[in-house]
C-alpha cells in the first residue's frame, strides 16, 4: 500500500506541479520499497520508469542510466515493462547522441521481442535501429536492416492499424533515405506507397481490442503524428524537386493539423515537425520572391526554438543557414558570411555542412575579391573527387558552383563542361531548380560567346522550366537575356515583351526588397552570437 501511494503520488507530482523535489521523494521510496516486494512488477517498473524521467529532466542522466540499467536487469520475467525500458534507455542514449550505444540497446530488445514471440515489436526496436543507423549514415549495415523490416512487416498478421503503422515507419525511412542521397525521381515510388498507406490507416477504426501478447502493446505514433508525417516528407520531397507549389500546399495542410494538434497535445515532436516544415517552406518563399513572409517564418521559428532547448542545439546550425540564404535574397553579403560561418561551426551533419559550403562558395564568387578563401572551400566540395557526401543532389550544385565561378573568371569552355555534368545529373532525378539555374547561366555563355542561337535554346526553355517552379531570379535573369538577345538578333517585338517581364520581375522583386528590409525581423541578420 505504501509503495503504491508514494507511486501515485509522485506520479501526480510529477505530471501535474512543478515541485520536483517532492516528486523525486515520493518516486524513490515507490523504487526502493518495491524492490523488496516479489511480484510488484507495475509499481516496480513505473516507478523506475518515471523516475529515470524526472532524473533526466534535472540533466541528471548519470543517475537515470544505471536506475534503468537495474530494472532492465530485474524485467526480464515481464515483456512489456522490459521492451518499455529497453525503448527509454535507448531513447536517453539517442539524445545524448551516442548513437551506438542506442543501437545496441535496440538490437538487444530486438532479439528479446523474438525470443518472446512478438515479431510486431521485434520489427518496432529493428526499424528504430534502422532511424539511427541512417542518422549515423552507416549506409551497409542500413540496407540489409531494411530488407529484413519489410520482411517482417509484410509477414505480420495482427491487427491492421498497428500492421499499417509499421509499414508508414518503414516507408519514411526509406523515403528520407532517398531525400538524404538527392535522389528526387528514384524516391517516387515509395512516396506513393506511403501516401497510400496514410489513406488506408485513416478509414481504418482503432480496435479496442488488445494484443494477446503483453509485447506488443506499443504503437510507434499516433494516427494524427504519422498524417502530418506524410505531409511533412511530401514538403521536403516538393522542395528539394523544385514544385514549390506544391510545397506550399502541403505545407499549408500540416500547419493547420498541427495547429489544431497543439491544442490537445503538447507532444515535443509536434513542435520539432513544425520547425521543420518551416524550415522548408522559408527556402521555397525565398526562391518564389516573398522575402518578407520568409523572414517572418525564421523570426516564427526563433520563437519555437526559445521554448525548447532541446530544440534550439538541433535546429541552430539550420536557423543561421536560412537567415544566411535571406541575407543573400537581400544583398548583405557580409551578414550572409557571417550567417553561414556561424551554422558551420554550429553543425556535425555532414549533409547540411556541404549545403552550406555551397552557398558561402556563392558569397565569396559575388563578392569577386575572395579568391583564396574561395579556392580553399571549391577545394572541399571537389565534385570531381573525393566529394564529402553521398547526396546526387549536393554534388550536383557543386559542379553549378563550379561553373559560375569559372563563368565569373571567363574560362568559358571550363564553364560549360561543369554546367554539362549538371545538367547531367539534374536531368536524371529531376532537380527543376538546377536544371533552370544551369540552362540560364549557360545561355550567358553563349550569349557573351556570340551564339545567339545555342543561346536562344537554352534561355527559352530555362524561363519556361522557372516559371513553371516559379523562381523569381532565374526568372529575372531569363528575361533580361531574352530581351538582349531579341534586340541583338534584331525581333523589336519580342525584345520589347521580354523587356516588359523583366521590368514586371524587377518591380515585384524590388517592392518584396524593401518591405522586407523595412520589418523590425529584418534585424535578425546581425544575430550570430550567442
Amino acid at each position: 500500500m505504501e509503495a503504491r501511494t508514494h507511486l501515485q503520488l509522485g506520479s501526480v507530482l510529477y505530471h501535474h506541479t512543478r515541485n520536483g523535489e517532492q516528486a523525486r521523494g515520493h518516486l524513490e521510496k515507490a523504487w526502493l520499497i518495491s524492490q523488496q516486494i516479489p511480484q510488484f512488477e507495475d509499481v516496480k517498473f513505473e516507478a523506475a520508469s518515471l523516475l529515470s524521467e524526472l532524473y533526466c529532466q534535472e540533466n541528471s542522466v548519470d543517475t537515470a542510466k544505471p536506475l534503468l540499467r537495474k530494472a532492465i536487469q530485474i524485467s526480464q520475467q515481464t515483456p512489456y515493462w522490459h521492451c518499455r525500458l529497453l525503448f527509454q534507455l535507448a531513447q536517453l542514449h539517442t539524445l545524448e547522441k551516442d548513437l551506438v550505444s542506442a543501437c545496441d540497446l535496440l538490437g538487444v530488445g530486438a532479439e528479446y521481442a523474438r525470443v518472446v514471440g512478438s515479431e510486431y515489436t521485434r520489427a518496432l526496436f529493428l526499424l528504430s535501429k534502422g532511424m539511427l543507423l541512417l542518422m549515423e549514415r552507416k549506409l551497409q549495415e542500413v540496407h540489409p536492416l531494411l530488407t529484413l523490416c519489410g520482411q517482417i512487416v509484410e509477414n505480420w498478421q495482427g491487427n491492421p492499424i498497428q500492421k499499417e503503422s509499421l509499414r508508414v515507419f518503414f516507408l519514411v525511412l526509406q523515403v528520407t533515405h532517398y531525400l538524404d542521397a538527392g535522389q528526387v525521381k528514384s524516391v517516387k515510388p515509395c512516396l506513393k506507397q506511403l501516401q497510400q498507406c496514410i489513406q488506408t490507416i485513416s478509414t481504418l477504426h482503432d480496435d479496442e481490442i488488445l494484443p494477446s501478447n503483453p509485447a506488443d502493446l506499443f504503437h510507434w505514433l499516433p494516427k494524427e503524428h504519422m498524417c502530418v508525417l506524410v505531409y511533412l516528407v511530401t514538403v521536403m520531397h516538393s522542395m528539394q524537386a523544385g514544385y514549390l507549389e506544391k510545397a506550399q500546399k502541403y505545407t499549408d495542410k500540416a500547419l493547420m493539423q498541427l495547429e489544431k494538434l497543439k491544442m490537445l497535445d503538447c507532444s515535443p515532436i509536434l513542435s520539432s515537425f513544425q520547425v521543420i516544415l518551416l524550415e522548408h517552406i522559408i527556402m521555397c518563399r525565398l526562391v518564389t520572391g516573398h522575402k518578407a513572409t520568409a523572414l517572418q517564418e525564421i523570426s516564427q521559428v526563433c520563437q519555437l526554438c526559445q521554448q525548447s532547448p532541446r530544440l534550439f542545439s538541433n535546429h541552430a546550425a539550420q536557423l543561421h543557414t536560412l537567415l544566411g540564404l535571406y541575407c543573400i535574397s537581400v544583398n548583405c553579403m557580409d551578414n550572409a558570411e557571417a550567417q553561414f560561418t556561424t551554422a558551420l561551426r554550429l553543425t556535425t551533419h555532414q549533409e547540411l555542412w556541404a549545403f552550406i559550403v555551397t552557398n558561402l562558395a556563392s558569397v565569396y564568387i559575388r563578392e569577386g575579391n575572395r579568391h583564396q578563401e574561395l579556392y580553399s572551400l571549391l577545394e572541399r566540395i571537389n565534385p570531381d573527387h573525393n566529394f564529402p557526401v553521398s547526396s546526387h543532389c549536393l554534388r550536383a550544385a557543386a559542379f553549378y558552383i563550379r561553373g559560375l565561378f569559372s563563368f565569373f573568371q571567363g574560362r568559358y569552355n571550363e564553364a560549360k563542361r561543369f554546367l554539362r555534368e549538371t545538367l547531367k545529373m539534374s536531368n536524371a532525378e529531376d532537380l527543376n531548380r538546377l536544371t533552370a539555374c544551369s540552362l540560364v547561366l549557360l545561355g550567358h555563355i553563349f550569349y557573351v560567346l556570340g551564339n545567339h542561337r545555342e543561346s536562344n535554346n537554352m534561355v527559352v526553355p530555362a524561363m519556361q522550366l522557372a516559371s513553371k517552379i516559379p523562381d523569381m531570379s532565374v526568372q529575372l535573369w531569363s528575361s533580361a537575356l531574352l530581351r538582349d538577345l531579341n534586340k541583338a538578333c534584331g525581333n523589336a517585338m519580342d525584345a520589347h515583351e521580354a523587356a516588359q517581364m523583366h521590368q514586371n520581375f524587377s518591380q515585384q522583386l524590388l517592392q518584396d526588397h524593401i518591405e522586407a528590409c523595412s520589418l523590425p525581423e529584418h534585424n535578425l541578420i546581425t544575430l550570430v552570437e550567442y
